[in-house]
């Protein structure tokens, strides 16, 4: 079974500075423990010099996105070859931002996913619903179809990890989190979608399905009470690094 996970997505939140004082703080004050993975996913421009202050910390570097070709003619884009060079190890794909603003499709995620996996680095794959969707009695529905358009073909190696990230767009930034009974009820949602497309053996070896949503430090211990929620992907409650270290210490 692998270790629960907590990761910070700093999103367009932290500049190059900001970003550089924040780790080293949290450096310095993280408590490292067998139980949890943590993972800093900071802006681009910051990858390399936050690369850096986490050499020999037990804290993980992680991208907010990636492109699915490792090279070639594509502006502005970052793929997942040069992440692997910057010693990134986790790459989130398919967040809700992304899908709104920027039009990004369930088979663009499921083409990153791919790229991902092929330069042995872990998907964070987003999932979840809007309100009008839940309104409609979608949302199972919903999330079920992004995961399987995600994973669809998608040949997963001995050596290969994935992570879905329940996140229903909601409640991303408005400080109300979900029940963490409902989300227990997603996450088995999501499992056997994977579980469809892979062997239960491989997904309980080699998957993860978290809940990310106004997590913080306040909430943190009854999502990690449920037995198959795997971690949690955390926003605006990771920019603090003291709140952070103090919602993963709540976690453990």
């Amino acid at each position: 079974m692998n270790k629960r996970i907590i990761l910070a997505n700093w999103k367009m939140k932290l500049n190059f500075q900001k970003a550089l004082r924040a780790v080293d703080e949290f450096v310095r004050i993280h408590k490292a423990n067998q139980a949890m993975e943590v993972v800093l996913c900071p802006s681009f421009t910051a990858l390399e010099k936050v690369a850096q202050r986490l050499k020999g910390t037990g804290v993980f570097l992680g991208a907010q996105d990636c492109f699915w070709e490792q090279e070639g003619a594509f502006t502005g884009e970052v793929s997942p070859t040069f992440l692997k060079e910057l010693g990134c190890r986790f790459v989130i794909i398919g967040h809700s931002e992304r899908r709104t603003h920027l039009g990004e499709t369930d088979e663009m995620v499921h083409q990153k996913v791919k790229a991902v996996l092929a330069e042995g680095l872990v998907p964070v794959i987003c999932v979840g619903e809007t309100f009008e969707e839940r309104q409609e009695g979608n949302k199972d529905f919903v999330v079920m179809s992004q995961v399987d358009k995600a994973v669809a073909g998608v040949d997963l190696q001995k050596d290969d990890q994935l992570i879905v990230a329940y996140e229903p767009v909601w409640v991303i930034g408005s400080g109300q989190a979900v029940e963490p009974a409902e989300a227990r009820h997603t996450h088995q949602v999501i499992r056997q979608v994977l579980i469809d497309h892979f062997d239960a053996a491989a997904v309980q070896e080699r998957a993860r399905v978290i809940y990310g949503g106004s997590v913080d430090a306040s909430n943190i211990k009854s999502f990690f009470a449920e037995e198959n929620i795997d971690g949690a992907l955390v926003g605006g409650a990771s920019l603090d690094p003291h709140s952070f270290a103090e919602l993963i210490q709540a976690a453990s």
